[in-house]
């Protein structure tokens, strides 16, 4: 089905089997909300973006994962395989007995290779800044992105904790950005992307990795409160420009450009939102989900737009059935906001295996975990975690550099692509054993 690959060209796996090393370093810079338009269209002010695209390879459109939201989206561009294989199913995992606010933070969750891991295997150097589900990673140089769930501490020290090695950290703040408070790494301010791309240039000129990962994160809370336009979300965007530019500019004074491919993708785009519906509030109409911790017999847990359903009792088919009657019972007014996605549809598409089925919104429809209050209710801003089966909500790739053709264009590619080709691009084994089906980017490879 056209949601899980792209069919362009059938011969993807064979013409990398032939191709040799292309790159000595490659960096996979990930802008969160990351949008064709960017590049394609020269009233988002993004130079560098729009210069790597026109002189080297870009995606009309990258077709992502359910639900498309962050963290499994993001292991997904470093395993090459969906959230059914890796196990980063959300950014938060499903919690029988409520959410305590924990993120798939550890590295360890990841349920196969990375392609850190095959550049370890391989002998090469690694390093990464701010990118989701990597700490305790083995990346030879790490800031990752966690946080604590002490809500005393502020969100620097665990980032200065979990630093590898010992003392990186500080190394950073003393050659590269100064000192680092709360509000330097924070997302309400534009300053964070500007100090995530000093320490990631930093590791880039001292150090020369041979892979780099580097996750730029304002666009997206940008575009949360806005929508997919705004003063805030354009002013964001720029500022991603010139984290990319400062990477750019960092490979040079390094002396490896030539050496060198730069990715820029995304996890997701984004969706205007107008409205929210409480599936939750149905089940606890219906004696589903009690007041009480642990009092529930079925439960959406919603992941961005999107809300997958869970069962106390695996298997247990009369709740199944009630809340499918539930569902089929509500006004046509509210039934048409959503899809519902059955289990089969699920293990194609490559999401949670614990999850019965899924609600799937329509574009400007978001869904609310809430359990109490009116069932439907107005809503603004922006969003994602939608099925990934529509043009909005596709993220962007350009490819620049060291192995990359010219004047490329690939209409679509998935994210699952990005792994083996990054394989490919430094002659190492693909952490997936599964090579990419779409073969999108066969011709964009010398």
């Amino acid at each position: 089905m056209k949601y899980l690959f792209s069919v362009l060209f059938l011969n993807f796996f064979v013409f990398y089997q032939t191709l040799g090393q292309a790159a000595k370093h490659v960096v996979i810079i990930s802008i969160d909300g990351f949008r064709p338009e960017f590049y394609q269209d020269k009233s988002w002010a993004a130079p560098n973006l729009q210069l790597m695209a026109a002189n080297g390879v870009q995606a009309n459109g990258v077709r992502g994962v359910f639900p498309s939201v962050t963290y499994p989206s993001h292991t997904t561009i470093i395993t090459g395989v969906m959230p059914l294989q890796h196990g980063i199913y959300y950014n938060s995992p499903f919690e029988p007995d409520g959410a305590t606010g924990r993120w798939y933070w550890e590295e360890n969750l990841i349920k196969t290779e990375t392609l850190w891991d095959a550049a370890r295997k391989a002998g090469l150097k690694t390093a990464s800044v701010f990118w989701p589900v990597s700490a305790g990673a083995p990346i030879d140089y790490n800031i990752p992105e966690v946080w604590s769930l002490d809500k005393n501490m502020d969100r620097v020290t665990p980032v200065r904790q979990g630093a590898f090695p010992k003392g990186l950290f500080e190394e950073i703040e003393q050659n590269a950005t100064g000192k680092l408070e709360v509000r330097d790494l924070n997302s309400d301010y534009l300053i964070a992307d500007e100090n995530g791309s000093r320490m990631a240039a930093y590791l880039i000129e001292t150090y020369q990795p041979n892979l780099l990962t580097f996750h730029v994160f304002t666009v997206d809370h940008a575009a949360h409160s806005e929508g997919r336009d705004g003063e805030h979300v354009r002013k964001a965007v720029a500022t991603a420009d010139r984290a990319v530019g400062n990477i750019l500019e960092a490979i040079e004074k390094a002396g490896i450009k030539e050496s060198t491919a730069v990715i820029v993708t995304g996890d997701h785009g984004f969706v205007d939102i107008k409205q929210s519906f409480a599936p939750n509030v149905l089940l606890a109409k219906n004696g589903l989900i009690g007041k009480e911790k642990g009092d529930w017999k079925a439960k959406f847990h919603t992941s961005g737009a999107s809300a997958f359903l869970h069962l106390k009792k695996p298997n247990d088919k009369q709740t199944i059935a009630q809340v499918k009657k539930l569902l089929a019972a509500l006004p046509e007014d509210q039934k048409k906001l959503f899809r519902v996605v059955e289990r089969a549809e699920l293990d194609k598409i490559g999401a949670d295996p614990n999850a019965v089925l899924a609600l799937a919104p329509v574009p400007s429809i978001t869904l609310s975990a809430t359990t109490e209050g009116e069932i439907l209710k107005a809503a603004k801003g922006g969003t994602h975690g939608f099925f990934p089966d529509f043009k909005e909500i596709q993220t962007g790739f350009v490819g620049y550099g060291a192995g990359f053709t010219q004047k490329n264009t690939v209409p679509l590619m998935g994210l699952e692509d990005i792994a083996p080709l990054v394989s490919r691009l430094l002659g190492v084994p693909s952490p997936t054993s599964n090579p990419s089906k779409s073969g999108a980017l066969e011709a964009a490879v010398k």
